[in-house]
């Protein structure tokens, strides 16, 4: 059940490898801090494509503070650096704008918003910096600066729409509040259908055991590996692919995916903006891991999406949250960030006033959804 690991360093190139035909700057830099590690672009103003970037394996700490300031600044920073070297830049300065987009921003990056910005202006010369949740830095990467709405899924599941005035958020609470629809989802009612033909109760799946059997070993034995993990929603996740190959045999497994698929419409109907003034429908990109399972899936999203949201359009996501953090600090840097500001989305230090926190709509105050 162990989890593959990354080296602790791998750099490649974005729009070709930097040297003598690179841009001269001025650069910027996105950072997409996740589960699996940081991962930092460096760009320079103008162009959409990184001139390089670099991985590092070791996820970002999280205390009782929240996300650790310091161990941020203490892979970034050298990474940063070995970037602008590489690409013929100072490594103690040249830097325009920074985005950095984070898991757990919202909830979890007060440390981060506090302590950041001195020290990378400090560290870097950085004159403007964005902080932002990585579920805006998906929306960045997936639609751009135009209203819209991004459902981010992976282990977790979460919705974000603008209409580029506010933000409105469904779902992305946890694994133990909701995700609905996401991989642990998906995963954890796999397990259940399993452990429910192992017991022999109603809505049990004996394809499913077999699965868990397969992956796991005795039925009886999963709780004494699960429970103890601290990793348990990526253990969870990871057995939603199995789920998915016995959907096309199997009722159950198609059930659970059915069901997942009305949960992430239903996020994305709640956050989608109203068509603007011109007809255009509200498009809906989809984005992260969890849609890479394929047609067990997406089958039944786009039924749902059709029968939630039909004046939507549905479409794949154009880019990842690196890439969202990289144009984010490009149009940071030419002054033409348009996405909405907050306290705790996106937030753009020393700037003008924000939104507030009461003006991101959620599931619960948002438009209903008719079924």
């Amino acid at each position: 059940m162990s989890s593959p690991r990354r080296s602790p360093e791998s750099t490649g190139t974005g729009a070709g490898p930097c040297g003598a035909t690179a841009a001269p700057g001025p650069y910027v830099l996105g950072v997409d801090s996740g589960g699996s590690g940081l991962r930092v672009a460096l760009g320079a103003v103008g162009l959409s494509a990184p001139l390089a970037t670099t991985a590092c394996a070791a996820p970002v700490r999280t205390g009782a503070a929240g996300i650790d300031a310091a161990h941020l600044l203490e892979q970034l920073l050298p990474a940063a650096r070995r970037l602008l070297e590489q690409c013929g830049g100072k490594g103690d300065a040249g830097i325009d704008a920074v985005a950095i987009g984070a898991a757990g921003m919202a909830t979890l990056g007060g440390q981060l918003r506090a302590e950041l910005p001195s020290a990378l202006e400090g560290a870097l010369g950085v004159r403007r910096l964005a902080l932002a949740a990585d579920a805006v830095t998906a929306y960045a990467g997936a639609v751009g600066q135009r209203p819209g709405a991004v459902v981010a899924a992976g282990t977790g599941m979460i919705a974000l729409g603008t209409d580029l005035t506010s933000w409105r958020r469904a779902d992305g609470w946890g694994h133990l509040l909701g995700d609905s629809g996401g991989g642990a989802w998906i995963g954890r009612a796999g397990l259940d259908a399993a452990m429910r033909a192992h017991d022999g109760r109603r809505g049990g799946s004996a394809a499913l055991l077999s699965r868990l059997e397969a992956v796991f070993g005795p039925a009886q034995e999963l709780p004494g590996l699960l429970y103890p993990r601290t990793d348990r929603p990526a253990v969870l996740a990871s057995f939603a692919p199995e789920v998915a190959a016995c959907a096309g045999h199997d009722p159950v497994a198609a059930g659970i995916l059915r069901e997942a698929a009305a949960h992430v419409a239903e996020a994305a109907a709640a956050v989608c903006p109203e068509a603007g003034a011109d007809g255009e429908p509200c498009e809906v990109a989809l984005t992260g891991g969890l849609f890479r399972m394929g047609d067990p899936l997406l089958v039944p999203l786009r039924e749902e999406l059709a029968r939630q949201l039909p004046r939507a359009r549905a479409v794949p996501g154009s880019g990842d949250p690196l890439t969202g953090a990289l144009s984010i600090a490009g149009a940071l840097a030419t002054g033409d960030l348009r996405l909405p500001r907050h306290p705790t989305l996106l937030r753009v230090p020393g700037e003008g006033p924000e939104q507030k926190p009461e003006q991101v709509a959620t599931e619960q105050d948002s438009k209903p959804v008719s079924r």
